[in-house]
């Protein structure tokens, strides 16, 4: 399960122009599941996302966390970011899960993360979106928790 995660100053997602989702300071994560992918690592990369420290605390350090902040979360399906780019001129997405696998560990994922975090918003799996968002630093993450 894959992670884009980007300390945002502001982000939102728009589908057929309505606002589905929205956050101030926080963290706009692109979520990408691949095929295999279980709830237990949807958990371990929803416990990295609310933990990974980001922020920077009274020395300009990158020390602080999601939490310590109380940033917003907001998470996007990104079918994409399980794309195999590793040869040729067009990405395969034979790593990919299937749409209801994918959907299935989202709805899991975003459930989740709003049981365990108040600030949480999200997009909307299998629409078209619109992501708008001010990247802060810019701050960009790639976290991947593997399977076993």
């Amino acid at each position: 399960m894959i992670g884009l995660l980007q300390r945002v100053s502001e982000a939102s997602v728009t589908v057929d122009r309505e606002m589905v989702g929205a956050i101030g300071q926080g963290l706009m994560v692109l979520i990408g599941v691949e095929r295999g992918d279980t709830e237990a690592q949807a958990d371990r990369l929803l416990e990295r996302l609310l933990g990974y420290r980001v922020f920077a605390d009274a020395d300009d350090k990158m020390n602080l966390s999601l939490k310590d902040v109380q940033g917003g979360l907001l998470l996007v399906p990104q079918f994409t970011l399980a794309a195999d780019t590793r040869k040729g001129a067009r990405p395969s997405f034979s790593c990919a899960a299937s749409p209801e696998h994918g959907r299935r560990l989202f709805d899991y994922f975003l459930a989740h993360a709003q049981q365990q975090y108040a600030n949480v918003a999200s997009g909307r799996f299998g629409a078209d979106m619109q992501v708008s968002l001010v990247n802060d630093g810019p701050v960009t993450f790639c976290l991947q928790v593997n399977q076993k």
